[in-house]
């Protein structure tokens, strides 16, 4: 059904549901720590794709070897790359974090040309430029980063950009096989699930769940939003490019910074605001064009 659409469109999809998600979350958060929220949040995550199994689930793709690629996901992302971009808000503080970050169609263009044969076009790229300059800018309006750190912490929100481009990519190489966006979606969530669970049942590690707040329904509507937007993100890269899914995907915070505005008022609209907006705007109708 998802297939009716441009992978453009599915895009723009994923990123406003990643940014509603990361706002679910944030409410969450004030009820409910991070780790148990985040580990609520997977396992609905799962349980959203387990649901739908008896409705989309091919029992045949079980036995590819696409499975072990979709698998192999799961154990990167967002086992490691959630970890590593908590470690450098500890370290480098949420500026650096997010402009680091945002090199993250840096490397799906990479990953794109080297390995998928993909085409460069100068709509594309700049398009691409736009956006991270576009996600740089709104970066820059938090004075609260540490003016010292350890040089090689830079390291780590770049390496949580690379992996979530290098599972792009896997995903990407495992549905030439399986083309089945949700296959992929579901192998991926259940094993974090399970890695995940592990770590926070582990000693010192677990807190008891206060299912008596909002918190864990709301860390759980998250799972659910993220399920979705998965399936939007597999399938734009199914019928689509990296070099043109993942940069759209990446103007998340764009999306998030809207909802803070108009939605949940914790912000105002500066010139900033606007004009990020518009570059954002115009990149992606660039590397629309582009493709």
């Amino acid at each position: 059904m998802l297939d009716a659409f441009p992978p453009v469109v599915l895009a723009l999809t994923c990123a406003f549901l990643f940014a509603l998600g990361g706002q679910v979350q944030s409410i969450g958060l004030q009820t409910m720590d991070a780790r148990t929220g985040t580990m609520v949040s997977i396992a609905a995550n799962a349980a959203f794709y387990w649901m739908l199994a008896p409705w989309l689930l091919n029992v045949d793709y079980f036995f590819t070897t696409a499975v072990l690629l979709f698998a192999m996901i799961g154990l990167i992302r967002p086992a490691i790359s959630a970890n590593l971009a908590v470690a450098a808000l500890r370290h480098i503080g949420p500026t650096l974090t997010t402009t680091l970050s945002s090199t993250s169609p840096l490397f799906a263009a990479a990953i794109g040309v080297l390995l998928l044969d993909e085409m460069l076009t100068w709509q594309i790229i700049i398009g691409t430029i736009g956006i991270i300059m576009a996600i740089v800018s709104l970066s820059l309006k938090d004075k609260a980063a540490p003016t010292t750190f350890p040089l090689w912490a830079l390291a780590l929100p770049i390496g949580a950009a690379f992996i979530r481009s290098v599972g792009h990519g896997i995903t990407k190489i495992g549905m030439v096989e399986v083309p089945d966006p949700y296959f992929a979606a579901m192998i991926g969530a259940s094993v974090s699930f399970v890695i995940t669970f592990t770590l926070w049942a582990a000693k010192g590690e677990r807190k008891p769940i206060n299912f008596s707040g909002a918190g864990p329904y709301l860390f759980m509507s998250a799972g659910c939003i993220y399920g979705i937007a998965l399936i939007c993100l597999n399938t734009a890269l199914l019928y689509g490019e990296m070099i043109t899914v993942v940069p759209i995907v990446a103007s998340a915070p764009i999306f998030s910074m809207l909802m803070s505005i108009i939605v949940f008022r914790r912000e105002r609209v500066t010139v900033r605001i606007f004009i990020a907006v518009g570059i954002v705007m115009t990149s992606v109708v660039l590397i629309s064009l582009g493709h």
